[in-house]
């Protein structure tokens, strides 16, 4: 095993087999899945983490059933685990207390597009590149790319508050979520937000859902702003002999006022793990940016020769390369998109931190990490979102006697990330991987004041448990 769940009470088998006959007599048998493989289909998550095999799937298709399903699991005290396609890196779709799986997937109609009021309104399961093609085909634009969009859900995307590449520009999915239908435990509905781009009535329930990670509402309905697309997107390539001249043409391109789409940063080890897989990539080169930045109706020649000189400056690149149509531009982020899949097969195992500084600061974090990893000889690889200091912090190993040194460097990187004024997750959510150091960067009285709003919205601590928090959460 390799990270070991937190503390939580799993319900009694009695409890369980009532819950599940009523489930299947209130939904259908063909929504209800308890065969073996079934549920050890909905077992695992994209993560390294390891729960229990839940004791049935549903299969949700409509707001119906996940609504019959958070009503009948209260009542019999049996635990739920929200899952959308299962993408996530911390093990927040992972079933800690066995129990229920409530699977939205199925739940994939795009609903709405709105080309007046610049809006969709979807179900959790549609999958983000679908809504990207979608919503491109009518002129608009809807930003948040987390790199697994090929298969990763809108739901999911809500709950963990995703980002990706295009967010120093254009911002996390936070900033898109109009609002929410959501489901609680005891089968309440509720609808938060709206369809205006202002509003200010009341607490804002809709932000506090999105990034919640599953544990205080299972999302049926989401509403998302778009914005018109752009007309006009250009790529750049920088090589440069070391991070710390690429982080330093990171800053020049910020001062210069320079607002690029993306602005994404690979490092020497990184590279070697694109060289491996076919992709050249110069030899004396031991960093890379690529930078894209886009306009709408207007020309981005002027962009491109100022972006170029402020990459190069001072003979510090040892090469930037724009791509010359979108071909090539489909090349480069082709070999950005596949980074974790080729870091997953230099070795057996991988953990994909994802931590926040201050750009400033950047380089003072992958400095000290790179030290601390050789010290205890850990292999990692770092590569992410340099324009917002939101960088993938990769840790490999094969053997399990290599992981406590593993957990060392992990630990050393969140405490470092802390003290630089950073935070421990930009994207990917704290779940069950990052629980434990939950601690070093948010106060004790914080923590209770969170666990105290997850008490609200689910009093018998039954949704997602085990999650977030270093203590979990209580399920019977």
């Amino acid at each position: 095993m390799l990270i070991a769940p937190p503390e939580v009470r799993v319900p009694s088998r009695d409890a369980v087999e009532r819950a599940l006959r009523e489930l299947e007599r209130r939904l259908g048998p063909s929504k209800v899945d308890t065969s073996e493989a079934g549920r050890q289909a909905y077992a695992r998550d994209d993560s390294e983490a390891i729960g229990r095999l839940p004791d049935g799937v549903v299969l949700a298709g409509d707001r119906d059933d996940v609504a019959a399903t958070l009503a009948v699991c209260e009542v019999h005290g049996v635990p739920v685990t929200p899952r959308a396609a299962g993408t996530g890196r911390t093990g927040g779709a992972v079933p800690l207390a066995g129990g229920v799986v409530l699977a939205t997937h199925g739940m994939s109609s795009i609903l709405d597009i709105d080309r007046q009021d610049l809006l969709a309104v979807v179900q959790p399961g549609v999958i983000t590149g679908a809504l990207h093609a979608a919503v491109e085909a009518e002129g608009l634009f809807y930003p948040p790319d987390p790199n697994s969009l090929a298969s990763c859900m809108i739901g999911g995307n809500v709950a963990e508050n995703a980002g990706g590449p295009r967010a120093f520009k254009y911002g996390v999915t936070r900033e898109y979520v109009l609002g929410l239908e959501a489901c609680l435990m005891g089968g309440r509905v509720l609808r938060t937000g709206r369809r205006t781009v202002k509003g200010v009535t009341g607490y804002d329930v809709t932000s506090l859902f999105v990034g919640s990670e599953g544990t205080l509402g299972v999302f049926t309905e989401v509403t998302l702003k778009l914005v018109h697309a752009p007309t006009e997107i250009a790529t750049v390539l920088a090589l440069y002999a070391d991070v710390r001249t690429a982080a330093a043409a990171v800053q020049r391109v910020i001062a210069r006022g320079i607002v690029p789409r993306c602005l994404e940063m690979m490092d020497a080890w990184t590279l070697d793990a694109i060289r491996r897989q076919g992709v050249a990539v110069d030899p004396r080169a031991n960093a890379m940016l690529l930078v894209e930045v886009d306009a709408r109706h207007a020309p981005l020649d002027g962009i491109l020769e100022v972006l170029g000189e402020t990459l190069s400056e001072g003979g510090s690149a040892l090469d930037v390369v724009a791509a010359q149509d979108a071909a090539q531009r489909a090349r480069l982020w082709d070999a950005r998109r596949m980074l974790s899949t080729a870091t997953r097969k230099l070795a057996k195992y991988k953990l994909s931190e994802d931590v926040v500084v201050p750009r400033s600061r950047l380089v003072g974090l992958l400095e000290q990490t790179a030290a601390v990893c050789e010290r205890l000889k850990v292999r990692h690889l770092t590569y992410g979102h340099a324009g917002d200091g939101n960088m993938h912090v990769n840790f490999l190993w094969n053997d399990d006697e290599e992981r406590p040194a593993v957990d060392r460097a992990i630990h050393a990187l969140m405490a470092e990330t802390v003290r630089l004024g950073g935070t421990l997750s930009g994207e990917h959510g704290i779940g069950v991987s990052k629980a434990a150091y939950l601690g070093l960067e948010q106060s004790a009285e914080l923590i209770a004041l969170q666990q105290d709003v997850k008490r609200v919205f689910d009093p018998s601590g039954l949704l997602n448990p085990g999650k977030i928090f270093p203590t979990g959460h209580v399920a019977c």
